[in-house]
């Protein structure tokens, strides 16, 4: 019998003049996660203000579920970009001016949006979110037109420009447009696995970006910016179970090709071998254990994988510029 799945409720909130690719790349990417895994499902609903809105490409969208009266303790709510709020210089009116239904959104996020519920803007949609005070002492980011107009509307955030997305505490904020997708992928990565959010963005043929607020690139999704199936099939495996004593020969079987060819095809891309893959994602492992437990370095080589705390101290050196005991003490 399979297991139940955890839902997660995901209101999708839809502005007057809704960027439509702030919709569909996202909500793409979620409904692929929805099918490549069983253990989380995303229960996608599509509300607004308005019954019926006309999208940036001009398409109409209809059957739109009024903003609910109250939503769900463990909830996502996705605010859409507005094609009129990130027009910059040639906004139709001021800020003061509001649009259609807007005034009604601001409200209903307001008086839902609590502890525990996540609140995910892409691009302009953080203007509804500043402008309900949800964004007020949080770090943020909006598309780049508009960083100034964020900083106006909640001058206590900590608005960042020139970044895809940032995360602070239950507030995601995006770039936009196409950085949507790389914040689902984020967030997927976060509530699944580093593997769904790999294979959904294999799906979607897009590349695994960083956001700016990373000191450098999650180990789970290095070696990830590349289309090719076979490799992408070792990748899927190693991550599924890192610890393993993953032999050439088997991730060859995998690839259906020869561990000669595997292992050329590994370097040419994914940009490493084999084994500065397997480890990479081993010494990720370690860290995770070393913040969470209170193992000890021998029991944690031993469940990563490492022969030994002295072969894991090894390989952590040659990627981590601070000794384990850094990771446990953070």
């Amino acid at each position: 019998m399979s297991p139940v799945p955890r839902k997660i409720p995901v209101y999708v909130v839809l502005p007057a003049r809704t960027l439509l690719l702030d919709v569909a790349g996202p909500m793409e990417a979620l409904r692929k996660a929805n099918q490549l895994q069983s253990e989380v499902l995303f229960e996608v609903r599509y509300v607004g203000a308005l019954p019926e809105i006309t999208s940036s490409i001009g398409l109409v969208v209809s059957g739109i579920a009024p903003l609910p009266e109250a939503i769900e303790d463990h909830a996502m709510v996705v605010l859409s970009g507005d094609t009129e709020l990130i027009l910059g210089a040639e906004r139709l009116g001021p800020i003061e001016a509001p649009l259609q239904g807007s005034d009604d959104i601001v409200a209903w996020l307001r008086h839902n949006i609590r502890p525990g519920i996540r609140l995910v803007s892409i691009c302009s949609g953080a203007l509804l979110a500043a402008r309900a005070g949800l964004l007020d002492d949080h770090a943020c980011t909006t598309h780049f037109t508009d960083c100034a107009l964020l900083a106006e509307t909640a001058p206590t955030a900590r608005v960042l420009e020139n970044r895809l997305y940032v995360e602070d505490r239950e507030r995601y904020t995006s770039a936009g447009i196409t950085a949507g997708i790389d914040l689902m992928l984020h967030i997927i990565g976060q509530l699944v696995s580093p593997a769904t959010a790999a294979a959904v963005a294999r799906f979607l043929v897009v590349y695994l970006r960083r956001a700016g607020t990373d000191p450098q690139l999650s180990p789970w999704l290095e070696g990830r910016n590349h289309i090719h199936p076979a490799i992408h099939r070792v990748q899927d495996a190693i991550t599924a179970d890192p610890a393993r004593d993953w032999s050439l020969e088997t991730l060859a079987e995998i690839a259906f090709a020869s561990p000669r060819h595997v292992s050329r095809l590994f370097n040419e891309h994914a940009g490493m071998s084999i084994p500065d893959y397997v480890n990479r994602l081993r010494v990720a492992l370690a860290q995770q254990l070393l913040s969470e437990t209170r193992l000890d370095m021998e029991r944690i080589a031993e469940r990563t994988g490492f022969a030994s705390s002295r072969q894991l101290r090894r390989a952590w050196g040659r990627i981590n510029p601070t000794p384990p005991s850094a990771a446990r003490s953070h």
